[in-house]
């Protein structure tokens, strides 16, 4: 099943697995969230839910016990009830159960939320701690920007002028190893060669927001003023990058496996709820 909200200037449309946004039009119904073929990636927007990235051997610890979570968690691969619908907004609800309890010990409801506004698509998150324990989580957002020209007359534009130092990854885990993004007056130009050792990962960014432009002119801007962590990703030849706010990131290869000691990781208190929101503004 799908959902569609809309208002005078865009149309979003989102699907019941995984709340996942496919389609953000505006009112000339020009497409600016990646189609999702599987050839280059079979996705458009998902949620990263309860970890970010890769676990080391993908398993984790709670109190000496082993779990699994595959890379980005299981949130994107669950269906989600649609428990509120206005015109211009929906939201989204998962909430832990038998399947979710194998994987991940912790009693959770974790919402969507999306709304319209202008040009504007809002997208919040709530982690709820319905259990009588701490919960340790991460979450992420995953848009994919399509990007229908030619990828080099794309560029970034930074909020501020900083060092875009970011670290490598190895094997899907965080390196030590890092590099410094090369930009003038805040502009990046794009090109596939920037992504040859995949995601770029920046743990911090003075910055809030990010300006794609299309042959130097603003074309889409995502705002992650919430989020403490960057990533920025595409596959070589693929006509998109994702932008994708974090809390939390992969292990880094010397982890210790224990879920409450991950480096970037979130520890919610009993019957306490996390907020955070990030948007995309058409330009």
């Amino acid at each position: 099943m799908n959902t569609t909200i809309s208002n005078s200037k865009l149309k979003a449309s989102i699907k019941h697995s995984g709340a996942e946004l496919f389609s953000l039009k505006n009112n000339q119904d020009k497409e600016f969230i990646w189609e999702g073929n599987p050839d280059f990636w079979g996705k458009h927007s998902p949620v990263l839910f309860p970890i970010v990235g890769t676990l080391k051997n993908n398993t984790y610890t709670i109190h000496e016990k082993e779990y699994q979570l595959s890379r980005h968690g299981f949130a994107r691969d669950m269906e989600f009830e649609l428990i509120a619908k206005t015109d211009n907004s929906a939201s989204f609800s998962l909430k832990s159960n038998e399947e979710t309890l194998k994987k991940y010990p912790f009693n959770f409801e974790l919402q969507l939320i999306y709304t319209l506004e202008e040009t504007s698509l809002e997208i919040a998150y709530k982690v709820i701690n319905k259990g009588e324990t701490q919960i340790p989580f991460s979450i992420g957002a995953h848009p994919a920007i399509a990007l229908p020209e030619n990828f080099e007359n794309y560029a970034f534009e930074f909020e501020k002028e900083e060092i875009l130092r970011y670290n490598l990854l190895e094997n899907d885990l965080i390196s030590n190893k890092t590099e410094i993004l090369a930009a003038k007056e805040n502009l990046v130009p794009l090109n596939y060669k920037l992504f040859e050792n995949d995601a770029l990962v920046f743990k911090t960014l003075q910055s809030n927001f990010l300006t794609i432009l299309e042959n130097s002119k603003p074309y889409v801007k995502v705002e992650f003023e919430d989020f403490p962590s960057l990533g920025i990703w595409t596959k070589d030849q693929a006509p998109f990058v994702c932008i994708e706010p974090w809390f939390g990131y992969s292990d880094t290869a010397d982890n210790s496996g224990d879920l409450f000691k991950k480096e970037g990781i979130i520890i919610l208190d009993v019957h306490q709820t996390f907020h955070s929101k990030f948007s995309i503004t058409i330009l």
